[in-house]
This record gives structure tokens, C-alpha cells and sequence, in this order.
């Protein structure tokens, strides 16, 4: 019996106290459900790549909206052939959900990764031809790019959002052993540098004249985009994209 509680106490002591009531510590304790460094499930990663596309093509829809309206308001050809590089955008994410939704299958990933991976691969080729033309078209014609305060605001949202979602989407491919979800990762990177293109080239033209910085800058953007197709291309499968 505890004299100053009037409790009783049960054979060896009250808690953490032995049959001397000496304290002690516990032998054991009780098991700890540790989940930091836990990888998780396909399924899991699955759904958030498809919130990532989903967000892809949401915020395309409406930069290109935007751009397109900005760049037919002022004058400029260079913003609004960002605004339609933002449809090229649209199709290779919609391309991208459809292999996706392909898991739901189960099975080897392998021939519906290739297929879609390819046709990312087409959109980059479409991308660099669009953009080679433009840029060709912009230097033996003069033209000079009118400065747009939208544009260049879209264009600098742009640059903030994009580096983020691509290197989202780049953490997402080897878990799910996709070549089209590294593919659109760097259709995303893509449209990050289009995006300083058109930066750098609105800017210098605005402040120092150079109305042919434009144009070279999309060339140039134009032979990423063909080089992206090839690799894409050719790539092979990614270690697990056969699954069960």
C-alpha cells in the first residue's frame, strides 16, 4: 500500500520501480512505425504524375491564351509563336495522360512508353520546325518585336514555374521506368529556355535595337528541340517500366 496515496501497489513496484522500488528503465518499449525514406507504391507515384500533367495543361491552356492575345495586341510575332508553342506543350501532356491512364492495365509498360516516348519525340520535331521558321522568316524580313508588358510578365512566370514542374516530372521517370514522362519533363525544360528567349529577346530589342536577337535565340532553341527529338527517339526503355 502507497502510504501517501493510499494506493495499493502491485508486486514490484509502482512504474519503472523493481520489487525494491529502485527506478529502472523499460526493457522494452513500444514498436515505432518509421516512414521517413519510404519509397512509395506505383500507384502512388502514378497519381502524382498525372496531377503534375494536369497542371501541365491547365497552365499551358492559359499562357497560351494569354500570350497569343498579347502577341496579336502588340505586334509581336515572337510572343505569339511562344503562345503556340504552348499548344505543342498541350499535345505532348494529353499524350502523356493517355500513357498513364495505360497503367491501369498492369502488365509491361514497355510498347505503350515506347509509343507515347515517340510521339513526344514528333511533337519536339514539330516544335523545332515551327520555331526554325519563325526565327528564318523574322531575319530576312526585319521584323522587329514590340515590347508587351503582359508578355513579358507571362514570360517571367514562365521561368519560375517551369524549372519547378520539370524537375518534378524528371523525379517521377525513374520510379515508373518512363521514357515519356523524362521525355515531357524535357518538352517542360524547353519551354523554360523559350521562355528566356523571348525575354532576352524583347529585352534587347527594346533597350538596345538588336531586332535579329530574337530570331538567333530561336534558331538556336530550334536546334535543341530537333537534337531533344532524336534522343527521344532513340532512347531505349528505363529500367522499370516492366511491372506488375
Amino acid at each position: 500500500m502507497d502510504t501517501a496515496s493510499g494506493r495499493a501497489v502491485p508486486p514490484g513496484g509502482g512504474p519503472g520501480e523493481d520489487e525494491h522500488g529502485h527506478r529502472h528503465a523499460h526493457a522494452a518499449s513500444a514498436p515505432v512505425l518509421v516512414t521517413a525514406g519510404v519509397v512509395p507504391g506505383r500507384d502512388a507515384v502514378v497519381r502524382k504524375a498525372q496531377r503534375l500533367n494536369i497542371l501541365t495543361i491547365g497552365w499551358n491552356l492559359v499562357e497560351g491564351v494569354v500570350a497569343i492575345v498579347a502577341g496579336l495586341v502588340a505586334g509581336s510575332v515572337s510572343l505569339v509563336g511562344f503562345g503556340l508553342d504552348s499548344g505543342i506543350e498541350v499535345s505532348a501532356a494529353l499524350i502523356l495522360a493517355w500513357r498513364l491512364r495505360r497503367e491501369r492495365r498492369g502488365g509491361c509498360m514497355q510498347e505503350d512508353d515506347r509509343a507515347a516516348a515517340r510521339a513526344i519525340a514528333v511533337s519536339f520535331a514539330a516544335l523545332a520546325v515551327y520555331v526554325a521558321v519563325g526565327s528564318a522568316i523574322d531575319l530576312a524580313t526585319g521584323a522587329r518585336p514590340e515590347a508587351s508588358i503582359p508578355g513579358v510578365v507571362l514570360a517571367l512566370l514562365s521561368v519560375s514555374v517551369m524549372p519547378v514542374l520539370a524537375r518534378a516530372k524528371r523525379r517521377l521517370a525513374p520510379a515508373l521506368g518512363s521514357r515519356a514522362v523524362e521525355a515531357d519533363a524535357a518538352q517542360t525544360t524547353l519551354c523554360a529556355l523559350l521562355s528566356v528567349v523571348l525575354l532576352i529577346g524583347l529585352g534587347a530589342n527594346a533597350v538596345f535595337g538588336w531586332r535579329w536577337a530574337d530570331p538567333v535565340a530561336g534558331l538556336a532553341i530550334a536546334a535543341l528541340a530537333a537534337g531533344e527529338a532524336v534522343r527521344t527517339w532513340r532512347a531505349e526503355s528505363l529500367a522499370d517500366t516492366c511491372c506488375t
